[in-house]
């Protein structure tokens, strides 16, 4: 029987960057930008394979994940180039998930650029958003609705890949429609669909938005990016929203992951990992292997060393 500091994991969502590039404009200046986290200028300082193996040292971390970390978007082919190499170095990441805009012109020149190199399983855009329900409108330029938009999006399909999507739960309707009509293409959906408001309502609204998108059958979700500002990552607090994840989209639509170094303003890898673990106690033992590493294998069809 495997215990639990012995469950293999696949971290299905993390970062690194190399500040000394001078490719990542949100961490190499003053750059002011609303946070969900807050004060974020501990994360200004180069994160790098090494630096993910000394914060995961205390789990069984078979495999990681890199999602896109903003890269100057003028050339974001350069990111996968770029990641190739650590990979190369290192052994991770063990595949990416690339940055392309969708309403672009050249999106079909970027999108065959990414799927060139033999990492690349899926692409994220955070498409447009309101900043808060109540002024939400549908079919705002570069939302999940708009159709210069949606014909970038189309493209996926012709290059093998999937989305992965970072939207408010106020954006999820959309997301259940883009799912609907574009039945062929995968969508991952990155942290939880951020159910950062915790009051009744708040969490109610996100219900019902993740409900929505749960009956898409082509939707998976990312446990991940829960954490809260000034607040404890416990599993008091995000034991609810964990199973409510679970219990919406099912076991095997589910996948669990840091969004380090990003998260390690809320938490230190232990906490994060340890505390799915504990939510995840009760379930049986093969559904905690899929929630941990074998869904994340399977979606991103990795190759892991034995």
């Amino acid at each position: 029987m495997t215990s639990d500091s012995d469950l293999p994991i696949v971290d299905a969502h993390q970062h690194f960057w190399d500040l000394s590039e001078k490719t990542h404009p949100w961490l190499d200046g003053d750059l002011e930008i609303a946070f969900r986290y807050g004060d974020f200028s501990s994360l200004k300082r180069n994160y790098l394979p090494p630096d993910l193996a000394r914060d995961s040292a205390n789990q069984n971390v078979i495999g990681t994940v890199h999602v896109e970390a903003e890269w100057d978007p003028g050339d974001p082919v350069a990111e996968t180039r770029w990641l190739h190499e650590v990979a190369e170095a290192h052994g991770r990441p063990n595949c990416i998930v690339a940055q392309a805009w969708f309403g672009r012109d050249d999106i079909d020149a970027v999108l065959q650029g990414h799927a060139s190199f033999p990492l690349v399983r899926g692409i994220r855009q955070k498409p447009a958003a309101a900043p808060s329900p109540d002024a939400f409108r549908p079919g705002l330029p570069g939302s999940m609705a708009d159709p210069d938009w949606r014909r970038g999006y189309a493209l996926l399909g012709k290059y093998g890949l999937h989305y992965e999507l970072q939207t408010r739960y106020w954006h999820l309707g959309e997301a259940a429609d883009l799912a609907r009509d574009f039945p062929d293409i995968p969508i991952v959906l990155n942290h939880a669909g951020v159910p950062e408001d915790r009051s009744a309502d708040g969490l109610a609204a996100w219900r019902d938005g993740m409900a929505r998108l749960a009956d898409r059958p082509n939707v998976t979700v990312k446990i991940s990016g829960i954490g809260q500002p000034d607040a404890a990552w416990t599993v008091e607090a995000n034991r609810a929203v964990v199973l409510d994840c679970i219990g919406l989209f099912g076991v095997d639509r589910c996948m669990f992951a840091s969004n380090y170094p990003v998260d390690s303003l809320v938490a230190s890898y232990d906490t994060i990992f340890d505390g799915f673990k504990a939510i995840t106690a009760g379930l049986d033992a093969d559904d905690r292997r899929k929630l941990f590493a074998g869904n994340a294998i399977r979606v991103y069809r990795l190759d892991l060393p034995s």
